[in-house]
């Protein structure tokens, strides 16, 4: 794999309860709605669960994910195509942290801070 090995963890706090949170993350079809840049593949199940494969686009770059976890208040996905690496979520009420680690020519920070602040104006207007 071509590009830097980039580590980033982030956390911030969000205006939602710890369901709507975990919802938000582990049902694809709410995934899709506030996951910034990112295109699925078809075939999505209703909830991810450990083991199970699928593709996100990035412009034209493939990033391939395995399911390694999900518990009530974690995920946590391996990756490889266009980053090798992991990407880890922990949620509580009222926060939520991403720690995302990798060897990638994409901007993982860059990508990782949008796609909090997408999720957190996701979950403001679930709320109304």
């Amino acid at each position: 794999m071509l590009g830097n090995f980039q580590q980033s963890q982030l956390r911030i706090e969000i205006e939602a309860p710890t369901d709507a949170i975990h919802d938000s993350l582990v049902h694809p079809a709410q995934l899709a709605k506030w996951l910034v840049g990112q295109r699925f593949a078809p075939g999505m199940p209703e909830e991810l669960l450990p083991g199970f494969e699928f593709t996100t686009w990035t412009g034209p770059v493939p990033i391939y994910h395995h399911v390694d976890v999900v518990k009530s208040n974690c995920l946590r996905l391996l990756l490889s195509g266009g980053i090798d690496g992991f990407h880890e979520w922990y949620w509580g009420e009222g926060w939520v942290q991403s720690r995302l680690e990798g060897v990638s020519v994409l901007p993982l920070n860059l990508g990782q801070t949008l796609s909090l602040l997408s999720l957190r104006q996701f979950l403001a207007t679930q709320r109304r």
